[in-house]
C-alpha cells in the first residue's frame, strides 16, 4: 500500500497562505485585509498575451498588508526564513519607519515569519521588531536567533492553510494593556 507523505508548506507560499486567511477573515466579518501590490512601470511587454515581460519597481513598497479588524488599522508585512536565524536585512528601513508611524496613529502593525525548514509560523510584534532593529544599530547581532522568541506567539497552520494572526493580534494587543 502506497503511502503520501506531506511535505509541509511547500509549493504553497507564505503570502498565498496570508491571502486565503484574509479572504476567510473577510467572509466571516472578521477583518478587512487588502494585499498592498509593489508599484512597477512596464519597460517591455508580450503584446500577443498581454504580459509584462520586463519591468523595474517605481518606488520602494510599505508592507505587504493593509486593511481593518473590527475597527482597529491594521498593516503587517509577511516574511519567510529557511533559517534558525531571522536577518534583520529582510525588513527594510522604510518598512520599519513606515510601521512606526502606523502605530503612532493608533494602529498596530506586526511581522508573520514563517520559518519554513521547521514549518513554524510566528507573529512577531513591533514592540519585539523594534528590540532587535534597536540592538543591530547599536552595533549588535543583526538577526534574530529562533530561540530568542516568545513562545506565546508562535500559530499552527489551522486547516491546512490559514495563518491565524488574529488569535495573536488578541494576545497583543492584551499585553498593551498591561
Amino acid at each position: 500500500m502506497a503511502t503520501w507523505n506531506s511535505r509541509g508548506l511547500r509549493g504553497s507560499t507564505l503570502e498565498e497562505m496570508v491571502n486565503r486567511t484574509n479572504e476567510y477573515y473577510g467572509d466571516k466579518g472578521l477583518a478587512l485585509i487588502q494585499k498592498i501590490p509593489t508599484p512597477i512601470t512596464p519597460v517591455k511587454m508580450d503584446k500577443e498575451h498581454h504580459q509584462i515581460t520586463l519591468a523595474y519597481f517605481e518606488k520602494r513598497s510599505t508592507v505587504d498588508y493593509i486593511g481593518a479588524v473590527q475597527g482597529i488599522p491594521v498593516c503587517f508585512d509577511a516574511k519567510e526564513c529557511v533559517a534558525d536565524t531571522f536577518p534583520l536585512q529582510n525588513v527594510h528601513e522604510h518598512q520599519v519607519r513606515f510601521m512606526d508611524a502606523f502605530e503612532k496613529q493608533e494602529g498596530v502593525a506586526f511581522l508573520i515569519i514563517y520559518y519554513s525548514e521547521r514549518n513554524e509560523l510566528y507573529y512577531m510584534r513591533f514592540a519585539e521588531l523594534l528590540k532587535f532593529w534597536g540592538r543591530a544599530e547599536a552595533g549588535g547581532r543583526k538577526s534574530i536567533r529562533f530561540e530568542e522568541l516568545d513562545v506565546r506567539f508562535f500559530m499552527k497552520v489551522e486547516k491546512g492553510y490559514q495563518v491565524p494572526y488574529l488569535e495573536m493580534m488578541n494576545l497583543d494587543l492584551a499585553l498593551r494593556e498591561e
